[in-house]
């Protein structure tokens, strides 16, 4: 059976294409802060690779045979949420388990299960870690998983434990242990039993380093396709690759999720003779992100945390020159995955961008009546966006106060809105690039309409421009930042129409006087300018 691209769970060499695990980390720098005796963290986004970075490491270093290394994953100590007498035993459960597999040495889960589990709960897993080390034969090395799946007093009481016994090692206690999670310790917010917050680097102040996967670089995310050639004979257009770094910044799961859809889910490239075109890759996009698939679905849940709405919002509304948002926001954003910081803070790649204003709407977006696109195509497949826009101005005449109290982003609902109802029509044949950011002061949206619809988006092309800001001051001058901002725009995108769309947000002023239509020109280029 040929390998092929890894979308769920840990890479298995054998099964799957992919990259040294052991490259995209510091391991020289690892090893050595293994070899100095200490205790840190390794933290990524989900899915960018660190179980089978932490299994590598642990494989590497079993392979030299200096330590008693062991992986362990206590994530389902996370069900007991902040109550340490369930959380405890059952991390305690799985390091046992963990101990044995790995060493081969069962009388260490059997020593647990018949002595370990009667000791008291906040000294047991410093316990059981003693044990080890002291029935260990080499100074003993301990990956631990999913360390921030845990909450409150089961999480408090977890570091607690592994620092009370950090002076006793390597004798007593392992040498090392390396802490592995989605975010730095630093950022942990730990709730107590009785209402006190503390954060995890009071908790753990043994820390060393705080290390960080990245993801693919440019070349890595190419090497990796080319896996796939080399071992099937299988071609992909060269104009692949520049869009696939563009959508995913060598974001793991989306490079590999890409990979097999393309590779796999689209039938007819099964055929191994066939080349893989731009045409299937850009399908294998657009069916991926309308899978909502489970790395997805979890970034969508991450954008209801309050730290993260702070970011987004104000990413998405991206008006304010100077927002309000802590660095310390920024960094934890960061470290999701959700955001780079540089060189300008903004969502992390393409596919991240379509998705998340996808996502805030699409409860709204399927609930809009009357978009068939029948309504807005011209007899020459043209889309009218004349009519697509006043179409629009009277929704949000209509709608826009009661669906803006229903979204969570209020901060950006004007321009959700209208992304959501432009994204019914386009879904059916173009595509809609999204562009925004902090202090940019508007949103750029690129629509791409195929005039002939068998040849797609590789025939002749309507390319639209519609430029996207909120009326803050007196109206001429947003309109003269608008249309130099507008036309910049779509010179640079190739574009030969351009629509220039203000918002209103002054609740006082009457209907009548934010609904208009008129034309300008700059620079010798027409530009629609709309109010709502």
């Amino acid at each position: 059976m040929e390998r092929f691209f890894n979308n769920a769970g840990p890479i298995i060499p054998e099964d799957h294409y992919h990259i040294d695990m052991l490259s995209r980390v510091d391991w020289p720098e690892i090893r050595q802060l293994i070899a100095e005796k200490r205790y840190f963290v390794l933290h990524a986004p989900r899915q960018t690779g660190k179980t089978s970075t932490l299994l590598a490491m642990m494989k590497a270093l079993s392979e030299e045979g200096r330590y008693a290394c062991a992986y362990a994953n206590i994530e389902a100590a996370q069900a007991a949420r902040g109550d340490a007498a369930q959380g405890i035993p059952t991390a305690c459960s799985a390091i046992a388990r963990s101990l044995a597999l790995y060493l081969d040495r069962p009388e260490l889960d059997a020593w647990y299960r018949q002595e370990g589990q009667s000791i008291e709960l906040r000294d047991r897993l410093s316990q059981l870690l003693a044990h080890w080390a002291r029935t260990s034969p080499k100074p003993t090395v301990l990956f631990l998983d999913e360390v921030d799946a845990l909450v409150g007093d089961t999480l408090i009481s977890l570091l607690r434990q592994i620092r009370a016994g950090y002076a006793q090692r390597p004798q007593a206690f392992p040498q090392s242990i390396v802490l592995c999670g989605v975010r730095d310790v630093r950022d942990y917010r730990l709730h107590q039993g009785d209402g006190e917050v503390i954060t995890g680097g009071s908790a753990f102040n043994i820390k060393a380093e705080s290390l960080r996967m990245g993801n693919f670089t440019f070349d890595e995310t190419e090497t990796l396709w080319r896996q796939h050639t080399a071992e099937t004979g299988q071609a992909f257009d060269e104009a692949i690759f520049p869009e696939l770094w563009e959508d995913t910044a060598g974001q793991p799961w989306l490079v590999n999720a890409l990979g097999y859809e393309v590779t796999r889910k689209i039938r007819p490239n099964r055929d191994r003779t066939k080349l893989i075109t731009m045409t299937s890759y850009l399908q294998a996009r657009e069916q991926l992100i309308q899978s909502r698939a489970t790395h997805l679905d979890q970034l969508s849940d991450k954008l209801r945390e309050p730290r993260v709405h702070s970011v987004i919002s104000a990413i998405i509304a991206s008006e304010q020159e100077s927002p309000d948002v802590s660095p310390a926001d920024l960094e934890y954003v960061s470290d999701l995955g959700l955001i780079s910081l540089r060189p300008q803070v903004r969502i992390g790649n393409r596919i991240y961008r379509e998705v998340i204003p996808r996502e805030l709407t699409w409860a709204k977006q399927v609930m809009i009546a009357n978009q068939e696109q029948s309504w807005y195509v011209t007899p020459e497949n043209r889309l009218d966006m004349p009519k697509l826009l006043g179409a629009f101005q009277q929704f949000f005449r209509e709608h826009s106060d009661a669906w803006s109290e229903g979204f969570s982003y209020r901060e950006a609902a004007s321009q959700l809105l209208m992304q959501a109802f432009l994204q019914r029509i386009i879904n059916g044949g173009g595509r809609i690039s999204r562009e925004y950011g902090l202090g940019r002061r508007r949103t750029d949206l690129f629509i791409e309409w195929p005039l002939d619809a068998g040849q797609g988006l590789f025939g002749p092309i309507q390319r639209i421009v519609v430029e996207l800001k909120l009326l803050r001051g007196k109206l001429e001058a947003v309109i003269a930042q608008g249309l130099e901002q507008t036309v910049d725009y779509a010179k640079r995108a190739g574009a030969d129409e351009a629509h220039l769309f203000i918002f209103d947000r002054e609740s006082g002023r009457p209907w009548d006087e934010r609904i208009w239509r008129r034309a300008e020109k700059f620079e010798g280029m027409n530009v629609a300018v709309w109010g709502a």
